[in-house]
């Protein structure tokens, strides 16, 4: 593989591309800001793009007049088709283990991991998207327990609190890791 420097201009777009970029360009732009280009774009054999979309976007937005570019010329017409999107879907298979990813944000202390597209707060494990939390009411001695979750403020008992927590606990246990846990709890409901 040899990474060459090319002119911006010498590459372009593949005009078929099904993939929308735009979300990602101020991300990626910070993140060559930051880092430096760490991975070239790769072109077809007439220089047409077939992996890195985001990053020329990128490089436009900062002005840059050369890009590392790797030349696929290997490839025939459908391999680079067919690798145009497997290089996109690939990624889209994997999945964030979210307690060692919280772990890894907390570490990461003198940069701002919002300007790469993380919202931290969405992956706070303390954050009020789940807590149960009680409301004791004056007149009698009942508690009533709430359990926030996505969005929604569930009222339930003593009992159903402890069985969720035990689940949770159960889970974690099998698992080491909440990721996948609300899949779990909606194959319960039928």
């Amino acid at each position: 593989m040899e990474v060459q420097n090319l002119k911006i201009d010498e590459i372009k777009p593949y005009e078929n591309n099904p993939r929308n970029n735009l979300d990602a360009v101020d991300a990626t732009a910070n993140s060559i800001k930051e880092f430096g280009w760490q991975q070239p774009i790769v072109v077809d054999k007439d220089m047409v793009i077939i992996a890195g979309h985001t990053r020329y976007l990128a490089a436009k937005k900062l002005g840059y007049d050369t890009v590392p570019v790797v030349v696929a010329s290997n490839l025939s017409d459908e391999q680079v088709r067919a690798y145009r999107l497997a290089d996109n879907k690939t990624g889209e298979l994997a999945e964030w283990d979210l307690v060692q990813l919280d772990e890894e944000l907390e570490s990461i202390l003198n940069i701002d991991m919002e300007d790469y597209g993380f919202d931290l707060d969405e992956f706070d494990m303390e954050d009020e998207d789940y807590s149960i939390s009680s409301d004791e009411d004056n007149h009698t001695t009942n508690t009533t327990k709430h359990v926030k979750m996505c969005g929604y403020d569930i009222e339930i008992t003593d009992e159903e609190e402890r069985k969720l927590k035990s689940f949770i606990e159960k889970y974690v246990d099998e698992n080491g890791v909440t990721f996948g846990l609300i899949s779990e709890l909606m194959s319960h409901v039928s």
